[in-house]
């Protein structure tokens, strides 16, 4: 009798460490926008991996960089010179920051977040001394770096440090768009105020005009770097190469940061991480202070100038302008009581749920889901992924090059979504 094949599922649940809430799916094939079960169900992707897979599932500039590179030269040591890391690099100084600096490549937001940490208190130390004791990075509520020991002190949400304490010390959180608790929380001691210019995690907050020139002003009074961390809201998300920038456009307000960190997108799903330092704080980060084994290979530099060099030359970045503009197009005709407002930049966008409604619609109370989870449930069995951001917040975070016909699918699977949620 032939043996039976475990479920994947079953699997997963055997010998994958349990982590994770994971959704009870499991898929088997990707193209552009679209994912398809092992049972065959298509579904429309508007999650991307949460926020890494520009270009959709498997685009062929990936597949081509693959094989192509993979071929020449997969893996390199840092202890030599690498080209792709090299044209890759020039690539974000010259393209995407239009600054001088340096770039350092790793594997995830994380490890670029905690380059952009270490980088600070390094600077720092080497002009103030240990004596001064200026070491302190000032972050926001709601905010989020990552999951390393460094990550999770830097993140200004408690539930993330449950049970690993004691925490990485130098770390303050102020509530996200405060200046007055910001210029509070400066003080001799601080080397760094890091945020993030659209909170992904955190609910899809935008940082106002005002909150960044603050923190610039304080930079500059108290001798301490202004660092972005764009792992989510970069690389093209919001419509431009840097969030920051779409942000402040047209409100007067200019503000160039010290450093900035990139993941998810910025290869497309290939995992790589990096962050760019100006030319004036590049050198705290000398030979022996920072490392990476995989970071920069040739295979992931060589990905990544491939999706980034896509998003560039095919008018990715217009497209995002004007797929959030047919979203607000569409979502503006909509009459949903659960609804409060579609937020957010570009093609990262949070429709915020209004909670006391929620709990009138037919089966949430009993579910013990949060608002966000609830929904996008609701929205999965009807074939549009999503994701959550924190309790009330829906993420929207489609690939890049998203097409109009998909994002009239979207609209429509969801609204089909809201009509079926009855508020007694």
């Amino acid at each position: 009798m032939k043996e039976l094949r475990p479920t994947t599922a079953e699997l997963m649940d055997q010998y994958v460490l349990g982590n994770y809430g994971r959704f009870p799916i499991a898929f088997s094939r990707g193209a552009g926008s679209y994912l398809w079960s092992e049972e065959g169900r298509r579904y429309l992707d508007f999650s991307s991996g949460v926020a890494v897979c520009a270009l959709g599932h498997s685009p062929a500039v990936m597949q081509d960089s693959l094989r192509e590179q993979s071929a020449k030269l997969i893996h390199c040591s840092n202890l030599y010179l690498i080209r792709e890391q090299a044209e890759l690099a020039r690539f974000v100084v010259e393209t995407m920051m239009e600054i001088p600096g340096k770039v350092f490549f790793c594997n995830s937001g994380a490890e670029a977040n905690d380059g952009l940490i270490k980088l600070a208190r390094k600077r720092a130390r080497d002009k103030y001394g240990a004596a001064a004791g200026k070491n302190e990075v000032i972050t926001c509520q709601q905010s989020f770096h990552g999951r390393t020991l460094g990550g999770i002190a830097a993140t200004g949400q408690p539930k993330v440090k449950l049970g690993f304490d004691p925490m990485l010390p130098g770390f303050l959180h102020v509530p996200f768009n405060d200046v007055a608790a910001l210029r509070e929380a400066v003080t001799d001691k601080t080397c760094a105020i890091l945020f993030e210019p659209v909170q992904g995690e955190g609910g899809i907050n935008t940082a106002t005009p005002e909150y960044f020139a603050a923190a610039a002003a304080l930079r500059d009074e108290f001798d301490l770097l202004l660092m972005f961390d764009e792992v989510q809201c970069g690389s093209g998300r919001t419509g431009d190469w840097c969030g920051w920038r779409t942000v402040l456009e047209g409100t007067g307000v200019v503000v160039e940061p010290d450093a900035v960190s990139w993941a998810k997108g910025f290869a497309g799903g290939f995992p790589m991480g990096s962050f760019w330092v100006s030319d004036a704080h590049a050198g705290a980060l000398g030979p022996g202070t920072h490392g990476s084994t995989f970071g920069g290979t040739p295979l992931a530099c060589a990905v990544a100038m491939a999706v980034l060099g896509e998003i560039e030359s095919a008018g990715v970045l217009e497209n995002v302008k004007v797929m959030n503009a047919r979203i607000h197009e569409g979502v503006a005709k909509w009459d949903f009581p659960v609804i409060r407002e579609l937020r957010g930049v570009g093609l990262l966008l949070g429709f915020v749920l209004d909670t006391e409604r929620m709990n009138g619609v037919d089966g949430f109370l009993e579910s013990g889901k949060t608002p966000s989870l609830f929904v996008v449930n609701r929205a999965r069995e009807a074939g549009l992924l999503t994701v959550p951001a924190g309790d009330n917040v829906v993420r929207w975070l489609p690939p890049l090059n998203v097409s109009g016909e998909e994002v009239d699918e979207a609209l429509a699977l969801f609204e089909s979504v809201l009509a079926g949620m009855s508020v007694k």
